[in-house]
């Protein structure tokens, strides 16, 4: 019952309640705990335990810094701005690289990249996916970054401004600059 009231309730309001009342905290956590599994999931590639770690850590973290929330920005930016922090300090804790995972629907991401390449549509397959996963995993952990947020997170630009603390020009540039390093990688390993 507890749950159905909050459905109704924005972001906003739910926050202004768990500084009143813990219990609605737990109706911010089920809004976005699966939104941020798959995220961290994409972001990191870590086991299923290490992924439900991070994200039970960056509840806590944010439920201890509710206070410091800033409304007049998303909920879900800052949300996600802790669960990006959290994940990068346990990769680094753990001497681990970013990794992106590709699932067979992220078709404007791959039309995205692909654009200034030779490669075809038709050729866009189960194989293609992987060596698309196998030159992305080349690219630098600022690119990989904005390019799961943008392609896989579905966020805007203010939105991973505000999750990466970059201005938006400077998300523009990455998202440009990824796709050109993309494609020398691509057209050095088309090579061999």
């Amino acid at each position: 019952m507890f749950n159905r009231n909050c459905q109704n309730l924005e972001d906003k309001e739910l926050v202004a309640l768990s500084l009143q009342d813990s219990q609605y905290f737990y109706c911010l956590m089920k809004r976005y705990e699966d939104k941020l599994t798959n995220y961290v999931r994409r972001f990191t590639y870590l086991s299923d335990d290490d992924i439900a770690d991070v994200v039970q850590e960056s509840f806590i973290n944010t439920y201890q810094h509710l206070n410091d929330c800033d409304c007049n920005l998303k909920f879900s930016s800052w949300l996600y701005r802790i669960v990006h922090n959290q994940a990068i300090n346990f990769i680094k804790k753990n001497k681990q690289s970013l990794k992106i995972e590709m699932i067979d629907n992220d078709d404007e991401f791959v039309d995205w990249l692909v654009a200034d390449t030779d490669i075809e549509k038709e050729t866009i397959t189960k194989h293609f996916n992987d060596y698309v996963t196998t030159i992305l995993e080349k690219l630098k952990p600022d690119y990989k970054e904005v390019l799961i947020l943008k392609f896989f997170e579905d966020k805007d630009y203010q939105e991973i401004s505000d999750i990466l603390q970059k201005p938006m020009g400077t998300v523009a540039t990455l998202l440009s600059r990824a796709k050109i390093q993309f494609k020398e990688i691509y057209e050095k390993e088309k090579k061999y």
